[in-house]
């Protein structure tokens, strides 16, 4: 056996294999004896038909087929060892020919992660700063929510509610059908179609009226692009949104322990300012994140890109509780083959793997570790929300290997992730790796 390493590419290594004569011979021997106990021939027992016989009965291509389904993997376990290679996933074997026999193997290898200068990297955190005018925004949501509506003897127009029955059908078959429906017309409103708020605005109580509508090109549905809905409206009723005062009466409605607008502006900035920090924050570790994984150098095989890709659109349909067929009518809805769908997650799937390599690679530099006491303290608060019966069962189940192993892993990447973003925040100067 001659092997060939041509080149390592990728993550992948290149082979090129040529068996001698002879240990094709043994394998069609070998062959020989498997198939024979099945063949049938005419004037031989089962098991005793010779081997020239046995072989212009199935052909010569048959027996050397039979040969290979067992020499190759046989041959590709010896080159794997004589090369000192260590695979993470089965190879792409392409046999280039069968007398002599020559094969091809591009083997998937572990990727290689280099760290870089990860110390050095520091993000500016972002300024967080609450406007009077979010706050104002806030406290007017608060008077719409709370506004009554009442109803009013004039034309509809934006910003009121109207009360109505709704036909509408595409070519002859029904389409939207409600009665008694309650709409509130918004201008621009794209639901049910856009232009229908629109075709409301001077209607009256009492009133009917015929308009059609051109379903667009973001309709989901893509079956019914281009189509048009033929709508008949007739309002009932016209009502009117009454705001309340903004006052310490509507601020103890609101909140019966703050009891003033003061008091209740206060509150809003600083759930403002906390959902503001929130955001900060994580826009800050997502950038810390990245700026390490931007400074190392990560050479992964197409192999795992491929495997994460299909984490992800597995997770996709776990979530959405899709069967094949669910999954079929989406990639129509949306115009797209499956392919497609693969190649559009490719670089998301590329990023998430290359993160999540390159966080293994920080935690085992830092000496990053999770004890039994932390999985314990973190399933505790995991579990304490839950009913006393449930919270048993959920107790239980996370002391199994696996659930433990989960947890340890995701503590893992948080305690990681915390020493990243203290090394994005720190004072020393840079490139000061201690």
């Amino acid at each position: 056996m001659k092997v060939t390493r041509e080149k390592t590419e990728n993550r992948q290594a290149y082979l090129t294999v040529e068996m001698e004569p002879a240990e094709l011979e043994e394998s069609l021997k070998e062959a020989y004896e498997h198939l024979v106990q099945k063949a049938r021939i005419p004037g031989f027992r089962k098991g005793k038909a010779p081997r020239s016989v046995l072989e212009r009965h199935i052909g010569r291509e048959g027996m050397v087929e039979e040969a290979l389904h067992h020499m190759i993997p046989e041959a590709y376990e010896k080159v794997l060892k004589e090369q000192e290679i260590e695979p993470i996933a089965q190879p792409e074997i392409e046999i280039v020919q069968t007398e002599p026999v020559i094969f091809k193997a591009v083997v998937p290898l572990m990727p290689t992660i280099e760290l870089g200068d990860y110390k050095s990297v520091r993000v500016e955190p972002e300024k967080v700063e609450v406007k009077d005018e979010q706050v104002d925004a806030v406290l007017e949501e608060m008077r719409h929510q709370n506004a009554i509506w009442e109803p009013v003897e004039r034309a509809v127009n934006f910003g009121d509610l109207a009360v109505m029955d709704v036909e509408s059908n595409i070519e002859g078959k029904p389409f939207i059908q409600q009665k008694g429906t309650q709409y509130e017309i918004v201008k621009d409103y794209p639901v049910p179609l856009a232009g229908f708020a629109e075709q409301l605005v001077g209607m009256t109580k009492g009133s009917e009226k015929e308009f059609t509508l051109k379903i667009p090109e973001t309709y989901p549905r893509k079956e019914l692009v281009g189509k048009e809905v033929a709508f008949k409206v007739k309002v009932s009723e016209v009502k009117e949104e009454k705001l309340p005062e903004l006052n310490d009466g509507l601020a103890a409605q609101i909140s019966p322990e703050l009891k003033t607008v003061a008091a209740l502006r206060e509150e809003a900035a600083a759930k403002l300012k906390a959902r503001a920090e929130e955001l900060a924050n994580n826009s800050f570790e997502d950038k810390a994140i990245q700026a390490v994984v931007d400074v190392a150098k990560i050479e992964i095989p197409p192999v795992m890109v491929e495997e994460e890709i299909n984490h992800m659109l597995n997770d996709q349909v776990r979530r959405l509780q899709w069967d094949a067929r669910q999954m079929e009518a989406y990639l129509k809805s949306v115009n797209k083959t499956g392919p497609q769908l693969r190649e559009e997650v490719r670089p998301q799937a590329a990023k998430r793997l290359s993160t999540s390599l390159v966080l293994g690679k920080v935690a085992e530099a830092e000496k990053i570790e999770v004890t039994d006491a932390d999985i314990d303290g973190e399933i505790e608060k995991m579990t304490k929300t839950a009913g006393e019966k449930e919270r048993e069962a959920l107790q239980k189940m996370f002391q199994g290997e696996e659930s433990r192993n989960y947890v340890k892993q995701l503590l893992m990447t948080r305690k990681t992730i915390a020493r990243i973003v203290e090394i994005a925040k720190s004072t020393e100067i840079k490139g000061e790796n201690k």
